[in-house]
C-alpha cells in the first residue's frame, strides 16, 4: 500500500501546468457560492461553464503526461463526439436516460445540447479510470471498463438534481431519485461503459506489446476525491439539497474509499 509521502512525491514530479490549472479549477469552484451571493443566479452559467472548462483542461493536461500528445488527442477526439452522440440520441429519444431536454440556459449548443455538456464528460472519465484502477487493477479487462462506469455514474447521484434544480435541463417524468428517474443512471452507466470501452480499445490497439497497462496519475485521483468533497459540502451547505449531498457522499464515496485503499 502506498504512503501518502510516496503519492507526495509523485504529484511533485508531474509539470506545473496540471497543479495550476487544478488551482484555479478549485478556486472557481469555491467562489460559485459566493458569485451567487453577490451577483445573483445569472453569474452561475458563467461560473458553471468555468469550472467545467478548468477541471477538463487539468484532466487532460494530466492525461498528456501520462500518456502523450497522440494517445490524449485520441482520446478527446474519440470522448467528445461519442458523448455527444449519447445525449443527442438521448434527448431526442429518451434512450438511454429517459425522456428530457435541454434549456437555454447552458450556450452554445449543437443540436439541442449544450457543448459544455460533452466537455464534462471529457473531465470526469479519466479521473473515473483513474479510481478504477486503484480498484480493480490496471489491467486490460472488462472489469476495468465496468468498475471505470460505476465509478462515472456514482457522480451524477450529485450531478442530476442540482443541474435540474438550476434549470438546466428538465425530466418529461420526474422519478423516484430526487426527481431523477432511475433509469438515467442505467443510461449514464451504458454510454460510460461504452466511451470508456471505444477510448481504451482505440489505446491498447496502438500499444499491443504492453501487457499491463500502466497506472494513471495519482492527480486524476485527487481531481476525483476533489470532486467528491465540493459536491458533498456544496450541495449540503451552499445548495440546499442535503438529500443528495447525503446520497451522492455515501455512494461515490464507496469508490473514493475504495480506491484511497488501494493506492500503491
Amino acid at each position: 500500500m502506498m504512503h501518502i509521502d510516496a503519492l507526495r512525491g509523485q504529484l511533485w514530479r508531474l509539470p506545473p501546468l496540471p497543479i495550476a490549472l487544478l488551482a484555479a479549477w478549485v478556486l472557481t469552484m469555491i467562489s460559485i457560492p459566493i458569485l451567487r451571493w453577490t451577483v445573483g443566479d445569472d453569474a452561475l452559467p458563467w461560473a458553471v461553464s468555468a469550472g467545467v472548462v478548468l477541471q477538463a483542461a487539468a484532466v487532460l493536461a494530466t492525461l498528456h503526461h501520462a500518456w502523450g500528445a497522440r494517445q490524449t488527442l485520441q482520446a478527446v477526439a474519440l470522448t467528445l463526439p461519442l458523448a455527444w452522440l449519447v445525449e443527442f440520441v438521448g434527448s431526442k429519444t429518451g434512450l438511454p436516460f429517459g425522456e428530457y431536454h435541454y434549456t437555454e440556459l447552458l450556450r452554445p449548443q449543437l443540436g439541442g445540447v449544450p457543448l459544455l455538456i460533452p466537455l464534462a464528460w471529457l473531465m470526469m472519465l479519466p479521473p473515473a479510470w483513474a479510481a478504477a484502477q486503484r480498484i480493480v487493477g490496471a489491467g486490460r479487462n472488462w472489469r476495468f471498463v465496468l468498475c471505470s462506469a460505476a465509478a462515472f455514474t456514482a457522480w451524477d447521484f450529485f450531478l442530476d438534481p442540482q443541474m435540474v434544480g438550476w434549470g438546466y435541463w428538465v425530466w418529461a417524468q420526474p422519478g423516484g431519485y430526487f426527481g431523477i428517474p432511475w433509469v438515467n443512471f442505467v443510461g449514464w452507466f451504458l454510454s460510460a461503459a461504452l466511451i470508456t470501452g471505444v477510448v481504451y480499445a482505440a489505446r491498447w490497439a496502438a500499444t499491443p506489446t504492453r501487457p499491463v497497462e500502466p497506472p494513471l496519475p495519482g492527480l486524476l485521483l485527487v481531481i476525483y476525491t476533489i470532486t467528491w468533497l465540493l459536491q458533498s459540502i456544496g450541495q449540503l451547505v451552499f445548495w440546499g439539497m442535503p438529500g443528495p449531498a447525503l446520497a451522492g457522499f455515501a455512494v461515490m464515496g464507496v469508490f473514493v474509499g475504495i480506491a484511497w485503499y488501494n493506492q500503491q
